[in-house]
């Protein structure tokens, strides 16, 4: 029964896909189901299931340049910057899965495209090391052809800035909560494709909305959970929620 019920609720949201404006981004995967966690192949496979318009990701990268899905810095006490790849290759996540690479990532986003990975480049204090990151990630993703099929997120300039000088035509949006922010204009000016800001200065700002659509950026709203602001964000036409529940809020673009 549940399996029937799932399928049909992906049915419904590829439907829904193709008429509304707005579209769902499963934070961290589609985790919120029996037998996954956040950053995981399953969570992974779960919101291509679902039919979503992408499954967002953290990445950071070992000492011996190995592209790891980790939304801390740290797993389980290992610094992932400092540590190799040997060393934190057979650590176990809550649903028993273990700790996965980008390559993995990549692998499993090839056999479904039509849901994008959306790669956040985590914020770092040295930017040699930010650098490095962006170079490593962008190689990977040219190396599994999958250009068309990701984008990518920082909360970092640095990171964005990077992104924009050494890729073409693929989205590029800046992160931001309530410090360190930009205008739509200022990011137009940068060169990045989109803001992808909190709900809550979303919600404050709406105007950002209709200036970042008028300068032909998208617009994201994170983290939202609540079926209220996601109505509201819904009715103020946003281009992407980023949400841990992709399904509920995949619903509520049907009644809209």
């Amino acid at each position: 029964m549940k399996k029937t019920i799932f399928i049909a609720a992906a049915l419904t949201i590829l439907s829904v896909s193709l008429f509304a404006k707005t579209q769902i981004i499963a934070h961290r995967g589609y985790w919120n189901q029996p037998g996954s966690a956040r950053n995981t192949i399953s969570s992974l496979k779960n919101a291509q299931t679902l039919g979503v318009y992408g499954s967002e990701l953290d990445v950071h990268i070992t000492a011996d340049n190995q592209v790891i899905v980790c939304h801390d810095d740290s797993i389980q006490h290992h610094d992932i910057n400092s540590s190799t790849y040997a060393e934190l290759k057979d650590l176990r996540l809550e649903n028993g899965e273990v700790v996965p690479t980008l390559d993995a990532y990549l692998e499993q986003a090839q056999k479904n495209t039509k849901t994008k990975l959306i790669i956040e480049i985590k914020y770092k204090k040295d930017a040699e090391l930010e650098k490095k990151t962006v170079r490593t990630v962008i190689d990977l993703v040219q190396k599994y052809k999958m250009e068309q099929h990701i984008e990518y997120i920082s909360f970092s300039m640095n990171v964005c800035k990077e992104l924009v000088k050494l890729t073409h035509n693929i989205p590029i949006a800046y992160l931001a909560y309530k410090d360190f922010l930009f205008t739509p204009e200022e990011l137009k000016e940068i060169g990045v494709s989109g803001l992808d800001y909190h709900y809550a200065l979303l919600l404050q700002k709406p105007e950002w909305i209709a200036e970042a659509k008028a300068l032909g950026l998208t617009t994201n709203a994170w983290t939202v959970n609540d079926p209220d602001s996601i109505q509201k964000l819904i009715d103020l036409n946003v281009d992407f929620i980023t949400t841990d529940e992709p399904l509920k809020a995949t619903e509520l673009l049907t009644t809209k």
